[in-house]
């Protein structure tokens, strides 16, 4: 079984893909590509008795002239259907107006399955992306997760519809072949020789375009990666200049790319243009082969002639799909190692489901390192339920890292997070984080209206307008909200370009107290806003203590003076704890840094 699978991946690998997407599906395209070509064939050979009765000097048909396709003869004779003029017309009308209907048939349904391939392809990606483990998603190319997800995906289209034709195509002219066979084999081996010829031609050409596509897809993961920081730091390299500058970096890529995809289009026209004169060679090459050599007669030569040159004729167009699929070739690589990467790195969920916040939330003996680097050492301390906890520290300290772990985004490498006597490594982290409340320095606003920011795109029924009006007041976004023509339909523009920074601030903290939190977590929530806004946000969550177990990360240690406690990090280790006063009495590091921001 294991040499099987191993012949099938290093000799089938793309149908092995395409069929764990498809099943059963190729298998029916193929079936109907069959009876195509079967029925296509059947109806040229009626045509040699049409032409045996041409000159009506006779009505009787010669099977002799069949060759082996004679059985179609004898078998519609047998079921009694005279042959005349007449019936052997309908007989051919039948074969094509069946070839049309499977044709059609076998259209349609690589249409379906097509769409429904990408469809896959889609949602699994975008699955496997949800569960994506953090630590895997901050070391990954942003740019080539971009690029996968557009415009490969679509190329990755262009290569199933190329790789389904050439085999189709392939199906096609194993059919003619066949009957060719049947009706003379010395064309058989004729076509048998022409193909393998054509074939040692085409060999570098595909070579060549394997290539180039695989290099055309990682430049075009360089380019998006190049396009999402323009559009991130658009404003630095705007009020710099330097916007000019990146703007050339990104044109010599661009002109990569177009370097690539022409050179791939000039492969793709060269196979293009050589196809039909290639074919016509080896038609007239058999032609006067059959007559000085074998010396078939008339009909023979013509329907041998006809199924030759269909079979030629496909495998030309088997040719040509197959360099089209090679030109997109490296984006179905790519989305194959992608696929894979993202399961490989998917995180690991407990089984133990988190219900609700009772009592404590434990950190004993955390550690926690990037390689060659200790980020936290030996941490232990508690959160009670409800309790307000500042995160302070210089740069460096590892104060977003443990709020990192702590909120299930990273694991630690020895100690535990314990919640409730549940430890966080035996629990369904999504059911923990689904209760968890984040609100970060620059705020997330999507594209949208306020209603579906705060409300997450659920459905504007009764009781979510009732839960969406009780956030707007728990973060006093109520006047601001009412002032608005469209109120809660007010569009918010790219990144809430509409707004104020402390609007979309309150934004922000409306969404998660909708979703009925537990946990707030503040990481720098204050420290891009001017004072004026920090204030009326900083009062804004100072009347949410007591109500949720608040956790801060701060700068600004003026946001933090009446947090319960507060935890001060020194080079990844705890360095103090207590409240604000008290660490002002016991640590001179504490004191250093509220002297320095003077207030």
């Amino acid at each position: 079984m294991k040499l099987i699978k191993d012949f099938i991946k290093k000799y089938f690998q793309y149908f092995a893909y395409f069929y764990s997407h498809l099943k059963y599906r190729i298998f029916i395209s193929l079936t109907l590509s069959l009876f195509v070509g079967v029925l296509d064939g059947f109806g040229l050979a009626m045509f040699l008795p049409l032409l045996q009765m041409a000159d009506g000097s006779s009505q009787e048909v010669d099977t002799e002239q069949l060759g082996n396709l004679s059985f179609l003869v004898d078998g519609i004779s047998a079921i009694g259907i005279p042959f005349n003029l007449y019936s052997v017309l309908l007989i051919i009308l039948f074969f094509f107006t069946f070839k049309g209907i499977m044709k059609f048939l076998e259209g349609f349904l690589r249409t379906v399955y097509q769409q429904f391939f990408i469809k896959n392809i889609r949602i699994k990606n975008t699955e496997s992306l949800a569960h994506f483990s953090y630590n895997n998603y901050v070391n990954a190319d942003s740019g080539r997760i971009q690029n996968t997800f557009t415009g490969e995906v679509e190329r990755v289209n262009g290569a199933y519809r190329a790789y389904f034709m050439a085999i189709q195509a392939a199906v096609l002219v194993l059919v003619y072949v066949i009957l060719a066979f049947l009706s003379n084999p010395q064309f058989a081996l004729l076509i048998t020789i022409g193909g393998a010829l054509s074939n040692l031609l085409f060999k570098k050409l595909y070579a060549a375009t394997k290539k180039r596509s695989r290099r055309l897809t990682n430049e075009m993961h360089s380019f998006q990666g190049l396009l999402i920081q323009k559009i991130t730091n658009f404003k630095y390299l705007k009020a710099t200049a330097l916007i000019y500058d990146y703007a050339e970096k990104l044109k010599k890529n661009i002109i990569h790319i177009e370097k690539s995809q022409k050179i791939i289009g000039v492969l793709s026209a060269t196979l293009q243009s050589m196809r039909e004169p290639i074919t016509m060679f080896i038609v007239v090459t058999v032609i006067i082969v059959q007559v000085e050599f074998f010396g078939g007669g008339l009909g023979l030569i013509i329907l041998s002639l006809l199924f030759f040159y269909r079979a030629l004729t496909f495998l030309m167009s088997m040719q040509n799909q197959w360099n089209n699929f090679l030109g997109v070739s490296g984006s179905l690589d790519n989305m194959t190692a992608f696929s894979t990467e993202l399961k490989l790195g998917a995180e690991k969920f407990g089984k133990e489901k988190f219900d609700k916040f009772d009592h404590q939330l434990t950190v004993s003996d955390l550690s926690f390192s990037y390689p060659g680097i200790k980020i936290l050492d030996n941490i232990s301390f508690s959160i009670h339920k409800n309790e307000t906890i500042a995160i302070v520290g210089g740069s460096g300290s590892g104060k977003t890292t443990l709020v990192n772990i702590l909120v299930g985004l990273l694991k630690p490498e020895s100690g535990y997070v314990e919640i409730d006597n549940l430890k966080m490594r035996e629990m369904d982290i999504r059911t923990f984080q689904s209760k968890i409340g984040y609100i970060t320095q620059e705020p997330v606003i999507f594209n949208d209206t306020i209603f579906n920011n705060i409300c997450f795109w659920e459905e504007k029924n009764e009781q979510n307008l009732r839960r969406f009006h009780n956030a707007i007041e728990e973060a006093s976004m109520f006047e601001f909200l009412n002032a608005l023509e469209k109120k809660e339909e007010t569009e918010l523009g790219n990144n809430g370009i509409n707004l104020s920074g402390g609007q979309r601030q309150r934004i922000s903290i409306a969404r998660e107290l909708y979703k009925d939190v537990e946990f707030l977590v503040m990481d720098e929530a204050t420290s891009a806003l001017d004072s004026e806004t920090e204030k009326a946000i900083q009062e804004n969550i100072e009347a949410l203590k007591g109500k949720y177990t608040i956790i801060t990360i701060a700068h600004r240690l003026s946001t933090i003076k009446n947090a319960d406690k507060i935890i001060l990090l020194n080079k990844g280790k705890i360095d103090k704890v207590g409240r604000f006063d008290e660490l002002i009495d016991l640590s001179p590091t504490f004191k250093r840094m509220v002297n320095l921001q003077e207030f």
